[in-house]
């Protein structure tokens, strides 16, 4: 017989995609989700673009989810007028890299 189905925890690893745009550049936005990125165990990237930021989350789904919100306001400067998300498939990062 087999177990419990697998996907169906909070602790499930997710990988989320966002695209932020609004003025999240010279505010400490990558560096402030790198941090957080670090002290929460979610891995993945950030890097600026022309309009904003692209990033990758991944770890458990309460914590992504944490920062995914987190990304709709950014840090103290920052004035975020989008985040579209989009649902990834895992990728098995093992780090939090700033591009």
């Amino acid at each position: 017989m087999s177990g419990p189905s697998e996907g169906a925890a909070d602790g499930d690893v997710i990988r989320r995609h966002l695209v932020v745009s609004g003025r999240v550049q010279g505010v400490f936005y990558r560096e402030t989700l790198r941090r957080l990125a670090l002290e929460k165990g979610v891995t993945g990237w950030a890097r600026n673009t022309r309009d904003g930021l692209e990033a990758e989350l991944e770890g458990p789904r309460p914590v992504v989810e944490e920062l995914v919100k987190w990304c709709r306001s950014g840090p103290p400067h920052a004035v975020v007028i989008h985040v579209a998300v989009t649902e990834v498939e895992p990728a098995g990062a093992t780090e939090f890299r700033v591009r």
